[in-house]
């Protein structure tokens, strides 16, 4: 009997906890639909921006932006974003291996000379970071709490005034590309100084040979566009990232739900045949009792 206690109370902490995960993924998923859409109504003007600032490449090179100046990187910052909560399977984990490698395998002597610094937005890497004592700067996982563009603006703002100082020579961001639900992709992206345009092998050749008619001029122009294409890149891969956690919570939750059900399943067959150990049990005890009496 002791057994079929014990059975049977496994058996209701496994059906809270089934309870609970479907909860959790009911949540995610009303999560993602708005974080979704807040990153597919982005993109599009993202991209654009980026395709100008490409078609303008021949001006750019010739701009006095502190922000397109290419500098010997022996100052990194490193930008990694995470979520503040776990239960998202690999999603946190992800972004701080790829952040490792691309120290391991790109910055290894800056590391060792102290030139490596972390600014993590989500609580997730900044606790790991600050735990094997990296250089963190500051704490911006609250910006979650309010995930605007003015919000993710002041980090930005941040970076950019710490590389026009020469804080740091270079940036680089490592994020969660969101694709769907089920896939997200590990990306790193280099954020200052801004990257040079690629030539027209990754560049439609009509696109880039548009001739654009800049009004008051082309240096005013080019010197507005840039710090807003810093600031919008930022932007777009916390919003990616955003959306990929609630997918890969989602979809952990899904899983541990089923498996919470395969768990049921096999829990209530060992609770039957203890209850069938336990009657044949007891009509032997009865029946042997009862061959005593009449003996």
């Amino acid at each position: 009997m002791a057994n079929l206690k014990e059975v049977r109370n496994r058996i209701a902490s496994v059906q809270s906890t089934q309870q609970i995960t479907k909860a959790m993924k009911m949540v995610s998923a009303a999560k993602l639909k708005r974080a979704t859409n807040a990153i597919i109504a982005l993109r599009p003007y993202a991209t654009k921006l980026k395709e100008i600032l490409e078609n303008l490449s021949a001006s750019l090179e010739g701009s006095s932006s502190p922000f397109i100046q290419e500098r010997e990187p022996n100052k990194v910052l490193i930008v990694t974003v995470s979520s503040n909560r776990g239960l998202a399977g690999a999603f946190n984990m992800n972004v701080i291996k790829a952040a490792n490698n691309l120290i391991a395998e790109k910055y290894s002597e800056q590391l060792k000379n102290g030139n490596v610094s972390i600014i993590s937005i989500g609580k997730k890497t900044q606790d790991f970071y600050e735990k094997r004592k990296y250089n963190v700067i500051g704490n911006n996982n609250e910006v979650y709490a309010a995930l605007t563009f003015e919000n993710v603006t002041k980090i930005t703002d941040a970076i950019m005034a710490g590389f026009i100082k020469g804080d740091f020579d270079k940036v680089e961001v490592v994020y969660n590309r969101f694709r769907n639900a089920a896939v997200q992709f590990i990306t790193t992206e280099q954020l200052l100084p801004l990257p040079k345009a690629e030539e027209a092998v990754k560049i439609d050749t009509k696109a880039s040979n548009v001739d654009y008619i800049l009004e008051p001029s082309q240096e005013d122009i080019v010197e507005q566009l840039i710090p807003k294409s810093i600031k919008i890149q930022l932007y777009k891969a916390v919003l990616d990232s955003h959306a990929s956690e609630h997918g890969a919570r989602m979809t952990s939750m899904d899983k541990a739900t089923e498996n919470a059900g395969e768990l049921l399943k096999a829990l209530k067959l060992s609770y039957n045949q203890a209850r069938q150990a336990a009657i044949t049990t007891e009509l032997t005890e009865i029946v042997s009792g009862a061959a005593a009496l009449n003996g």
